[in-house]
């Protein structure tokens, strides 16, 4: 029987940056979303407890689905297996930046326009 794939999500969520695990991923019907469904978090008999990932499962307790916008996502990786989802902060330290937007300024209409 073939195994479901899962995927290693990297996306940006306010100034930091978040590592996840989930078994489904597709492009969602409201136009500039991805869909993740199924979270992977570590072993339910698990030992050691990471802080990272109980972060995540704790944001995450409850979601079935979430939306992300397609301008967070940085990476999406099929892997072999789950590894610990992590929250990092991506101010000082990362080289990871947020997409440029436009700066809001307004644009100068024609000649003798005030």
């Amino acid at each position: 029987m073939a195994k479901s794939p899962i995927y290693k999500v990297i996306f940006h969520n306010n100034s930091q940056v978040y590592e996840l695990y989930a078994r489904a991923i597709f492009q969602s019907d409201m136009y500039g979303f991805i869909e993740v469904e199924e979270f992977v978090f570590g072993e339910p008999g698990q030992i050691v407890v990471n802080p990272g990932e109980e972060k995540l499962k704790a944001e995450f307790n409850g979601v079935i689905r979430s939306y992300l916008p397609m301008q967070s996502v940085i990476r999406i990786d099929e892997v072999e297996k789950e590894g610990a989802g992590k929250i990092i902060d991506s101010e000082g330290g990362s080289n990871v930046r947020h997409f440029p937007m436009a700066s809001g300024r307004p644009v100068p209409k024609g000649p003798g326009s005030e």
